[in-house]
């Protein structure tokens, strides 16, 4: 191994551009020194003299603290080998932060997932300290995949493994944004109901000191025993009606100036503040002449605000028990989301799992005024499995569409079951959902990338590209398939799967 070494030391641009940094490329046989520090590479550390032959072609690099060696995003085209110092990865995500994944000790390598795959890199590294690296061109790279099976065989086991970590990480990450996503929606869901409640609850609480200082005026005054009766009749007519009295907006209008007349005829005050909640439960004039013939103007103007005071109060309770059921079945939507795939063995229920996630992502519906058009099967049988991860399906698919459609767009889903033909006189009964929107569709030159792990079309930061990588994974556990239709006119994903899956 004795040969002549050839050193070639230049300047060469390195990083962002700004910083000019000493390489030195090796020709030839490597150092003594330098076959030491390669033998301390985990993927290398197994490997015999003979097998190291094959680096004989490096380029060595010395990089200050705060250096970039790759920029999520950007395109690898260098193989590198960590000889001494440290690394960080970090991913920047859509909202700008920085989540950091891993720090790389010495002895590492790493550049091999994105020049396999021709794929961008999904994290940044910088040094976190001064670093010595070793560096391999794209071309190097690929003829030592190619002419060195021992070291193409530790660079693919190191590959696999770090593929897997990377994706459990940033499964775990697209499994968080998910998780923001939904809970930002579910804010938005109960915040309306809960507002609508604290308003209600607020009024309630004014209109019940009213009717106790009413009350208490009335118990004041001696009452003949027909302005009681009078009294009775028209708190019985408020506590019958359960709800407003719809009317269109013109008959409402003419029956509130109607009966607004009616009172400043009779010399009633506030009549414009009590006519409009008098006339949604249909009171008319003809009813409050009792009240008229029995009570002097200033009294009459006691009971009718007492009685707009108790009309109100009525349908405050009604605002406050519909907000508060919206509430529970928002919590109950959350709990089928978040419970679901819990159990070992189970029976799911399809169009409920698909219901809570409409729910879930509700707020981003409405705010580009989407039409949802629903056709869930009734008689839907119930899902056997083993597996979980449902409603991640729809939540990816869903939320996909929501994306893809213009403001006021159109989504359709749809459930149904069907019998599919496994082989001869061999039949199973399988689950079908189609989702469908009217956006602009998948371009066909990136429709056979999709469900590619790490593929977005979207800017680096915004996303990982692993939702329906993510998606084709469950169904492919619950032994399923997902199919899909674009053009300019929009998208359908169809998936189906079986009744009873392992």
């Amino acid at each position: 191994m004795s040969q002549e070494i050839h050193l070639e030391t230049e300047l060469h641009t390195q990083g962002t551009g700004e910083n000019v940094l000493p390489i030195v490329r090796h020709q030839g046989a490597l150092r003594a020194e330098l076959l030491s520090q390669l033998r301390g590479v985990d993927i290398l550390s197994s490997l015999t003299e003979a097998d190291l032959t094959c680096l004989n072609e490096i380029e060595e690099v010395k990089l200050a603290e705060g250096e970039y060696v790759a920029r999520q995003g950007e395109m690898e085209h260098f193989f590198w080998i960590l000889l001494q110092g440290e690394l960080h990865i970090y991913q920047t995500l859509s909202d700008g932060r920085k989540v950091s994944i891993v720090t790389v000790p010495s002895g590492s390598a790493f550049g091999e997932l994105p020049l396999l795959s021709n794929g961008p890199n999904p994290a940044s590294m910088v040094t976190s300290k001064p670093s010595e690296l070793l560096r391999f061109t794209e071309e190097q790279f690929w003829e030592l995949m190619t002419t060195c099976p021992e070291v193409r065989k530790a660079i693919l086991g190191n590959m696999a493994v770090r593929l897997q970590r990377l994706q459990s990480v940033t499964l775990q990450q697209e499994k968080m944004a998910a998780l923001g996503t939904l809970a930002a929606g579910l804010m938005h869901e109960l915040n309306n109901p809960g507002a609508a409640a604290s308003r209600a609850a607020s009024q309630l609480r004014a209109n019940l000191l009213r009717m106790h200082e009413l009350s208490a005026k009335f118990s004041r005054i001696s009452m003949s025993d027909q302005q009681k009766q009078c009294l009775f009749e028209l708190q019985d007519q408020a506590l019958t009606v359960k709800r407003p009295v719809m009317m269109n907006s013109l008959e409402q209008s003419d029956a509130e100036d109607a009966l607004v007349e009616w009172m400043e005829t009779a010399q009633v005050e506030n009549a414009w503040k009590l006519a409009p909640t008098l006339v949604s439960i249909g009171i008319q004039s003809s009813e409050l002449e009792c009240a008229r013939s029995e009570f002097h103007a200033s009294l009459l103007s006691d009971t009718l605000s007492w009685l707009e005071a108790l009309v109100s109060s009525m349908q405050l309770v009604g605002t406050i028990e519909e907000s508060i059921g919206r509430v529970s079945s928002l919590v109950k939507a959350v709990k089928a989301y978040a419970y679901e795939g819990k159990s070992q063995k189970q029976e799911l229920d399809v169009n409920s799992s698909i219901h809570a996630t409409m729910v879930m992502l509700g707020h981003k519906l409405r705010e580009k005024e989407i039409v949802l058009k629903k056709e869930l099967s009734t008689d839907l049988p119930m899902l056997k499995t083993e597996c979980s991860g449902l409603n991640q399906i729809w939540t990816n698919l869903l939320d996909n569409a929501i994306d893809a459609v213009p403001q006021q767009g159109l989504i359709k889903v749809k459930t149904w079951a069907e019998m599919q033909t496994l082989g001869e006189g061999v039949f199973r009964k399988e689950l079908c959902i189609s989702i469908q929107d009217n956006g602009s569709g998948i371009p066909p030159e990136i429709q056979q990338h999709i469900f590619d792990p790490f593929y977005t079309t979207k800017p680096v930061g915004v996303g990982t590209g692993l939702g329906l990588g993510i998606v084709h994974r469950i169904v492919e556990q619950f032994g399923g398939t997902i199919l899909f239709t674009s053009d300019e006119h929009g998208t359908e994903f169809v998936v189906k799967l079986p009744a009873e899956s392992a």
